[in-house]
Protein backbone atom coordinates (compact mmCIF):
# COMPACT_ATOMS: atom_id res chain seq x y z
CA UNK A 1 0.00 0.00 0.00
CA UNK A 2 1.30 3.39 -0.86
CA UNK A 3 1.43 5.44 2.36
CA UNK A 4 0.41 9.15 2.08
CA UNK A 5 2.98 12.12 3.75
CA UNK A 6 2.82 12.78 6.90
CA UNK A 7 3.97 15.30 9.36
CA UNK A 8 6.90 13.71 10.76
CA UNK A 9 7.83 11.27 7.64
CA UNK A 10 10.53 11.47 4.73
CA UNK A 11 9.11 13.66 2.09
CA UNK A 12 6.67 15.71 4.30
CA UNK A 13 8.96 19.36 4.60
CA UNK A 14 9.82 19.09 0.92
CA UNK A 15 6.37 18.97 -0.09
CA UNK A 16 4.94 21.38 2.10
CA UNK A 17 7.94 23.92 1.15
CA UNK A 18 7.27 23.09 -2.01
CA UNK A 19 3.74 24.32 -2.15
CA UNK A 20 4.28 26.94 0.18
CA UNK A 21 6.95 28.02 -3.02
CA UNK A 22 3.88 27.73 -5.23
CA UNK A 23 1.70 29.80 -3.31
CA UNK A 24 4.36 32.43 -2.77
CA UNK A 25 4.69 33.02 -7.02
CA UNK A 26 1.35 32.58 -7.48
CA UNK A 27 0.07 36.04 -4.89
CA UNK A 28 3.62 37.32 -5.39
CA UNK A 29 2.34 37.54 -9.60
CA UNK A 30 -1.36 37.80 -8.83
CA UNK A 31 -1.21 40.74 -6.71
CA UNK A 32 2.30 43.24 -8.22
CA UNK A 33 -0.05 45.68 -9.71
CA UNK A 34 -1.87 46.43 -6.64
CA UNK A 35 0.58 48.03 -4.63
CA UNK A 36 1.22 50.50 -7.71
CA UNK A 37 -2.13 51.33 -8.48
CA UNK A 38 -1.95 55.02 -7.71
CA UNK A 39 1.21 54.82 -10.23
CA UNK A 40 -0.45 53.15 -12.78
CA UNK A 41 -3.56 55.82 -12.27
CA UNK A 42 -0.34 58.61 -13.15
CA UNK A 43 1.19 57.09 -15.90
CA UNK A 44 -1.62 55.61 -17.79
CA UNK A 45 -4.33 58.72 -17.00
CA UNK A 46 -6.91 56.12 -15.31
CA UNK A 47 -9.19 56.31 -12.38
CA UNK A 48 -8.50 54.34 -9.35
CA UNK A 49 -11.41 51.89 -10.50
CA UNK A 50 -10.38 51.85 -13.87
CA UNK A 51 -6.69 51.54 -12.60
CA UNK A 52 -7.99 48.20 -10.37
CA UNK A 53 -8.60 46.54 -13.73
CA UNK A 54 -5.01 45.73 -13.55
CA UNK A 55 -5.46 43.62 -11.11
CA UNK A 56 -9.41 42.59 -12.06
CA UNK A 57 -8.53 41.40 -14.76
CA UNK A 58 -5.99 38.88 -13.97
CA UNK A 59 -8.44 37.71 -10.89
CA UNK A 60 -11.38 37.59 -13.47
CA UNK A 61 -9.87 35.39 -15.86
CA UNK A 62 -8.31 32.68 -13.55
CA UNK A 63 -11.53 32.65 -11.91
CA UNK A 64 -12.98 31.61 -15.43
CA UNK A 65 -9.90 29.34 -15.98
CA UNK A 66 -10.27 27.55 -13.12
CA UNK A 67 -13.38 26.00 -14.12
CA UNK A 68 -11.44 23.84 -16.69
CA UNK A 69 -7.86 23.35 -15.26
CA UNK A 70 -9.12 20.19 -13.31
CA UNK A 71 -9.66 18.46 -16.61
CA UNK A 72 -6.55 19.51 -17.69
CA UNK A 73 -4.80 17.93 -14.68
CA UNK A 74 -6.87 14.93 -14.58
CA UNK A 75 -5.42 13.97 -18.02
CA UNK A 76 -1.89 15.02 -17.70
CA UNK A 77 -1.06 15.06 -14.06
CA UNK A 78 -1.40 17.08 -11.36
CA UNK A 79 2.30 17.92 -10.91
CA UNK A 80 3.24 18.92 -14.80
CA UNK A 81 0.20 21.53 -14.93
CA UNK A 82 0.79 23.14 -11.40
CA UNK A 83 4.42 23.79 -12.18
CA UNK A 84 4.35 24.79 -16.43
CA UNK A 85 1.11 26.82 -14.86
CA UNK A 86 4.20 28.53 -11.94
CA UNK A 87 6.49 28.85 -14.96
CA UNK A 88 4.53 30.56 -17.33
CA UNK A 89 3.25 33.24 -15.43
CA UNK A 90 6.29 34.19 -14.21
CA UNK A 91 7.50 34.99 -17.98
CA UNK A 92 4.69 36.71 -18.18
CA UNK A 93 6.03 39.67 -15.94
CA UNK A 94 7.94 40.68 -18.25
CA UNK A 95 5.50 41.07 -20.75
CA UNK A 96 3.56 43.23 -17.89
CA UNK A 97 6.43 45.19 -17.29
CA UNK A 98 7.04 45.99 -20.94
CA UNK A 99 3.57 47.29 -21.58
CA UNK A 100 3.31 50.75 -23.70
CA UNK A 101 -0.40 50.87 -22.96
CA UNK A 102 -2.79 50.54 -19.83
CA UNK A 103 -4.97 48.60 -22.12
CA UNK A 104 -2.01 45.98 -23.37
CA UNK A 105 -1.30 45.50 -19.94
CA UNK A 106 -4.71 44.70 -18.71
CA UNK A 107 -4.78 41.72 -21.69
CA UNK A 108 -1.40 40.12 -20.26
CA UNK A 109 -2.78 40.72 -16.77
CA UNK A 110 -5.73 38.82 -17.72
CA UNK A 111 -3.33 35.79 -19.85
CA UNK A 112 -1.19 35.74 -17.10
CA UNK A 113 -4.60 35.02 -14.58
CA UNK A 114 -5.80 31.96 -16.99
CA UNK A 115 -1.75 30.69 -16.60
CA UNK A 116 -2.33 30.82 -12.81
CA UNK A 117 -5.24 28.90 -12.70
CA UNK A 118 -3.02 25.83 -13.36
CA UNK A 119 -1.80 26.27 -9.66
CA UNK A 120 -4.31 26.59 -6.88
CA UNK A 121 -7.04 24.67 -7.00
CA UNK A 122 -4.82 21.66 -7.85
CA UNK A 123 -2.20 22.54 -5.09
CA UNK A 124 -5.55 22.34 -2.59
CA UNK A 125 -6.42 18.87 -4.33
CA UNK A 126 -3.09 17.56 -4.34
CA UNK A 127 -3.27 18.06 -0.40
CA UNK A 128 -6.62 16.50 -0.15
CA UNK A 129 -5.22 12.97 -1.97
CA UNK A 130 -1.55 13.02 -0.85
CA UNK A 131 -1.20 14.10 2.34
CA UNK A 132 -2.39 11.83 5.30
CA UNK A 133 -5.55 13.24 7.04
CA UNK A 134 -4.15 13.93 10.22
CA UNK A 135 -1.73 16.05 8.46
CA UNK A 136 -3.64 17.85 5.57
CA UNK A 137 -5.04 20.95 7.64
CA UNK A 138 -1.94 21.24 9.06
CA UNK A 139 -0.54 21.45 5.59
CA UNK A 140 -3.48 23.95 4.25
CA UNK A 141 -2.64 25.72 6.65
CA UNK A 142 1.27 26.35 5.62
CA UNK A 143 0.13 26.56 2.30
CA UNK A 144 -2.22 29.11 3.00
CA UNK A 145 0.36 30.90 5.19
CA UNK A 146 2.91 30.72 1.72
CA UNK A 147 -0.02 33.01 -0.06
CA UNK A 148 0.42 35.39 2.41
CA UNK A 149 4.38 35.41 2.31
CA UNK A 150 3.63 36.15 -1.45
CA UNK A 151 1.93 39.04 -1.04
CA UNK A 152 3.76 40.26 1.67
CA UNK A 153 7.12 39.91 -0.15
CA UNK A 154 5.88 41.22 -4.08
CA UNK A 155 4.38 43.96 -2.35
CA UNK A 156 7.66 45.24 -0.21
CA UNK A 157 9.90 44.36 -3.27
CA UNK A 158 7.65 45.98 -5.36
CA UNK A 159 7.42 49.13 -3.24
CA UNK A 160 11.18 49.71 -2.82
CA UNK A 161 11.81 48.98 -5.82
CA UNK A 162 9.49 51.53 -7.48
CA UNK A 163 10.88 54.28 -5.60
CA UNK A 164 14.63 53.62 -6.34
CA UNK A 165 13.95 52.59 -10.33
CA UNK A 166 10.69 52.55 -11.63
CA UNK A 167 7.17 50.24 -11.20
CA UNK A 168 8.40 48.15 -14.29
CA UNK A 169 11.51 47.19 -12.93
CA UNK A 170 9.67 46.03 -9.51
CA UNK A 171 7.78 43.90 -11.82
CA UNK A 172 10.01 42.49 -13.83
CA UNK A 173 12.42 41.59 -10.22
CA UNK A 174 8.66 39.94 -9.41
CA UNK A 175 9.04 37.66 -12.48
CA UNK A 176 12.89 36.45 -12.35
CA UNK A 177 12.44 35.67 -8.68
CA UNK A 178 9.04 33.97 -9.31
CA UNK A 179 10.82 31.89 -11.99
CA UNK A 180 13.79 30.87 -9.81
CA UNK A 181 11.16 29.64 -7.09
CA UNK A 182 9.20 27.75 -10.10
CA UNK A 183 12.03 25.87 -11.12
CA UNK A 184 12.51 24.90 -7.37
CA UNK A 185 9.06 23.77 -7.21
CA UNK A 186 9.35 21.38 -10.40
CA UNK A 187 12.39 19.56 -8.87
CA UNK A 188 11.07 19.25 -4.87
CA UNK A 189 7.40 19.05 -5.65
CA UNK A 190 6.66 14.89 -4.53
CA UNK A 191 5.35 12.99 -7.46
CA UNK A 192 1.93 12.25 -6.92
CA UNK A 193 1.22 9.09 -5.83
CA UNK A 194 -2.77 8.39 -4.87
CA UNK A 195 -3.25 9.78 -8.31
CA UNK A 196 -2.61 8.52 -12.07
CA UNK A 197 -3.43 10.65 -14.88
CA UNK A 198 -6.48 9.89 -17.27
CA UNK A 199 -8.43 11.23 -19.86
CA UNK A 200 -11.58 12.23 -18.41
CA UNK A 201 -14.69 12.47 -21.23
CA UNK A 202 -16.73 15.78 -21.13
CA UNK A 203 -19.67 14.32 -20.06
CA UNK A 204 -17.41 12.59 -16.82
CA UNK A 205 -16.39 15.92 -16.16
CA UNK A 206 -19.99 17.25 -16.31
CA UNK A 207 -20.71 14.68 -13.42
CA UNK A 208 -18.36 15.76 -11.33
CA UNK A 209 -19.20 19.13 -11.64
CA UNK A 210 -22.76 18.42 -11.22
CA UNK A 211 -21.78 16.50 -7.82
CA UNK A 212 -19.62 19.30 -6.54
CA UNK A 213 -22.88 21.36 -6.34
CA UNK A 214 -24.92 19.42 -5.53
CA UNK A 215 -24.09 19.54 -1.59
CA UNK A 216 -25.40 22.52 -0.21
CA UNK A 217 -23.03 23.33 2.43
CA UNK A 218 -20.51 23.20 -0.44
CA UNK A 219 -22.44 26.18 -2.15
CA UNK A 220 -21.82 27.92 1.31
CA UNK A 221 -17.93 27.85 1.10
CA UNK A 222 -18.34 28.87 -2.97
CA UNK A 223 -20.07 32.01 -1.44
CA UNK A 224 -17.86 32.15 1.33
CA UNK A 225 -14.37 32.27 -0.52
CA UNK A 226 -16.35 34.95 -2.62
CA UNK A 227 -17.45 37.45 0.33
CA UNK A 228 -13.93 37.01 2.20
CA UNK A 229 -11.79 37.35 -0.90
CA UNK A 230 -13.83 40.40 -1.63
CA UNK A 231 -13.69 42.03 1.03
CA UNK A 232 -9.73 41.56 1.48
CA UNK A 233 -8.59 42.86 -1.97
CA UNK A 234 -10.72 45.65 -1.57
CA UNK A 235 -9.18 46.84 1.35
CA UNK A 236 -5.28 46.29 -0.53
CA UNK A 237 -6.84 48.04 -3.58
CA UNK A 238 -7.83 51.01 -1.62
CA UNK A 239 -5.56 51.38 1.28
CA UNK A 240 -2.65 52.50 -0.97
CA UNK A 241 -4.53 55.38 -2.31
CA UNK A 242 -5.68 56.74 1.38
CA UNK A 243 -2.02 56.16 2.73
CA UNK A 244 -0.14 58.19 -0.32
CA UNK A 245 -2.63 60.92 -0.22
CA UNK A 246 -3.28 63.55 2.42
CA UNK A 247 -3.21 63.87 5.50
CA UNK A 248 -0.44 60.81 5.41
CA UNK A 249 1.64 60.85 2.38
CA UNK A 250 3.66 58.20 2.51
CA UNK A 251 6.12 56.64 -0.45
CA UNK A 252 5.64 53.70 -2.38
CA UNK A 253 8.62 52.30 -0.34
CA UNK A 254 7.06 53.01 3.01
CA UNK A 255 3.53 51.54 1.54
CA UNK A 256 5.33 48.23 0.54
CA UNK A 257 6.60 47.87 4.31
CA UNK A 258 3.02 48.18 5.38
CA UNK A 259 2.97 45.04 4.12
CA UNK A 260 4.73 43.35 6.77
CA UNK A 261 1.09 42.92 8.33
CA UNK A 262 0.94 40.00 6.14
CA UNK A 263 3.09 38.20 8.95
CA UNK A 264 0.61 38.18 10.87
CA UNK A 265 -1.89 35.57 8.19
CA UNK A 266 1.23 32.98 7.97
CA UNK A 267 1.26 32.93 11.61
CA UNK A 268 -2.95 32.98 11.19
CA UNK A 269 -3.37 30.54 9.05
CA UNK A 270 -1.19 27.44 10.41
CA UNK A 271 -2.51 28.38 13.53
CA UNK A 272 -6.17 28.10 12.40
CA UNK A 273 -5.25 25.20 10.92
CA UNK A 274 -4.58 23.48 14.11
CA UNK A 275 -7.52 25.32 15.53
CA UNK A 276 -9.76 23.44 13.58
CA UNK A 277 -8.71 19.73 14.20
CA UNK A 278 -9.09 20.89 17.76
CA UNK A 279 -12.45 22.68 18.13
CA UNK A 280 -13.98 22.01 14.54
CA UNK A 281 -14.09 23.90 11.56
CA UNK A 282 -17.08 25.81 12.27
CA UNK A 283 -15.76 27.07 15.80
CA UNK A 284 -12.46 28.32 14.35
CA UNK A 285 -14.05 30.02 11.04
CA UNK A 286 -16.43 32.45 13.35
CA UNK A 287 -13.18 33.15 15.11
CA UNK A 288 -11.35 34.17 12.53
CA UNK A 289 -14.66 36.36 11.23
CA UNK A 290 -15.01 37.94 14.10
CA UNK A 291 -10.99 39.10 13.77
CA UNK A 292 -11.39 40.14 10.51
CA UNK A 293 -14.47 42.63 11.31
CA UNK A 294 -12.63 44.30 13.98
CA UNK A 295 -9.74 44.71 12.17
CA UNK A 296 -11.35 46.68 9.28
CA UNK A 297 -13.38 48.76 11.89
CA UNK A 298 -10.68 49.58 13.81
CA UNK A 299 -9.03 51.06 10.58
CA UNK A 300 -11.63 53.88 10.78
CA UNK A 301 -9.48 55.60 13.71
CA UNK A 302 -7.57 58.90 12.13
CA UNK A 303 -4.20 57.95 13.71
CA UNK A 304 -1.91 55.69 11.40
CA UNK A 305 0.07 53.48 13.66
CA UNK A 306 -4.22 52.43 14.42
CA UNK A 307 -4.76 51.76 10.93
CA UNK A 308 -1.97 49.68 10.92
CA UNK A 309 -3.06 47.18 13.93
CA UNK A 310 -6.20 47.45 12.53
CA UNK A 311 -5.20 46.23 9.13
CA UNK A 312 -2.64 43.41 10.75
CA UNK A 313 -6.10 42.22 13.01
CA UNK A 314 -7.98 42.32 9.25
CA UNK A 315 -5.05 40.48 7.77
CA UNK A 316 -4.67 37.96 10.79
CA UNK A 317 -8.44 36.96 10.43
CA UNK A 318 -8.80 36.61 6.46
CA UNK A 319 -6.06 33.91 6.38
CA UNK A 320 -7.24 32.17 9.45
CA UNK A 321 -10.97 31.91 7.68
CA UNK A 322 -9.26 31.26 4.22
CA UNK A 323 -7.19 28.05 5.85
CA UNK A 324 -10.33 26.85 7.19
CA UNK A 325 -12.79 27.33 4.36
CA UNK A 326 -10.27 25.52 1.68
CA UNK A 327 -9.65 22.80 3.75
CA UNK A 328 -13.67 22.33 4.57
CA UNK A 329 -13.96 22.01 0.96
CA UNK A 330 -11.67 19.11 0.70
CA UNK A 331 -13.59 17.03 3.93
CA UNK A 332 -17.35 17.84 1.81
CA UNK A 333 -16.10 16.77 -1.35
CA UNK A 334 -15.33 13.56 -1.10
CA UNK A 335 -15.74 12.45 -4.38
CA UNK A 336 -15.35 15.46 -6.88
CA UNK A 337 -12.32 17.19 -5.18
CA UNK A 338 -10.76 18.51 -8.26
CA UNK A 339 -13.91 20.32 -9.11
CA UNK A 340 -14.62 21.67 -5.97
CA UNK A 341 -11.61 23.37 -5.04
CA UNK A 342 -11.92 24.89 -8.61
CA UNK A 343 -15.61 25.97 -7.87
CA UNK A 344 -14.86 27.54 -4.31
CA UNK A 345 -11.70 29.09 -5.77
CA UNK A 346 -13.64 30.42 -9.02
CA UNK A 347 -15.79 32.35 -6.39
CA UNK A 348 -13.08 32.78 -4.34
CA UNK A 349 -11.08 35.29 -7.20
CA UNK A 350 -14.69 36.05 -8.59
CA UNK A 351 -15.04 38.22 -5.29
CA UNK A 352 -11.62 39.52 -5.67
CA UNK A 353 -12.66 40.35 -9.62
CA UNK A 354 -16.05 41.45 -8.74
CA UNK A 355 -16.06 43.24 -5.44
CA UNK A 356 -12.35 45.02 -6.51
CA UNK A 357 -13.17 46.79 -8.82
CA UNK A 358 -17.04 48.00 -7.26
CA UNK A 359 -15.07 49.07 -4.27
CA UNK A 360 -13.34 51.46 -6.44
CA UNK A 361 -16.80 53.06 -6.74
CA UNK A 362 -17.33 53.19 -3.15
CA UNK A 363 -13.83 54.80 -2.88
CA UNK A 364 -14.72 57.39 -5.15
CA UNK A 365 -18.39 58.39 -3.84
CA UNK A 366 -18.15 57.85 -0.05
CA UNK A 367 -14.35 58.27 0.38
CA UNK A 368 -12.29 55.36 3.17
CA UNK A 369 -15.70 55.12 5.51
CA UNK A 370 -17.63 53.44 1.96
CA UNK A 371 -14.79 51.08 1.43
CA UNK A 372 -15.05 49.74 5.06
CA UNK A 373 -18.67 49.99 5.45
CA UNK A 374 -18.63 47.71 2.13
CA UNK A 375 -16.15 45.38 3.95
CA UNK A 376 -18.19 44.51 6.89
CA UNK A 377 -21.31 44.38 5.21
CA UNK A 378 -19.33 41.29 3.31
CA UNK A 379 -17.98 39.93 6.66
CA UNK A 380 -21.48 39.96 8.33
CA UNK A 381 -23.13 38.02 5.79
CA UNK A 382 -20.05 35.27 5.71
CA UNK A 383 -20.98 35.06 9.66
CA UNK A 384 -24.39 34.47 9.11
CA UNK A 385 -23.28 31.74 5.70
CA UNK A 386 -21.04 29.70 8.97
CA UNK A 387 -24.35 29.52 10.47
CA UNK A 388 -26.13 28.48 7.49
CA UNK A 389 -23.47 25.43 7.08
CA UNK A 390 -23.83 23.98 10.75
CA UNK A 391 -27.54 23.75 10.07
CA UNK A 392 -27.47 22.21 6.99
CA UNK A 393 -24.43 19.51 8.17
CA UNK A 394 -26.66 19.16 11.21
CA UNK A 395 -29.88 18.27 9.03
CA UNK A 396 -27.82 15.53 7.34
CA UNK A 397 -25.97 13.98 9.52
CA UNK A 398 -25.49 14.94 13.02
CA UNK A 399 -22.32 13.79 13.65
CA UNK A 400 -20.82 15.86 10.35
CA UNK A 401 -20.83 19.48 11.54
CA UNK A 402 -17.87 20.98 12.69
Amino acid sequence: MVSYIERGQPGYGAATLALFSGAFITFAVLYTTQPVMPLLSRDYGVSPAVASLSLSAATGALAVAMLFVSGLSDRFGRKRVMALSLLLSSLLCFGVAAAPSFGLLVTLRAVQGVVLAGFPSIAMTYVNEEFHPSSAAAAMGLYVSGTSVGGMTGRIVTGVLTDLYSWRLAILAIGCISLALAVWFWLRLPKPAHFTPQPVSGREMWRRFVRAIRHPALICMYGLGFLLMGGFVTMYNYISYLLVGPPYHLSQTVVGFLFLVYLTGTISSAWMGRLAQEMGRGSALRIAVVLALFGCLVTLFGALWIKLVGLAVFTFGFFGAHAVVSGWVGQLARDARAQASSLYLFFYYAGSSIVGAVGGLFWSALAWPGVVGLIAVLLLVAWAMESVVQRILLKGNPNSAS
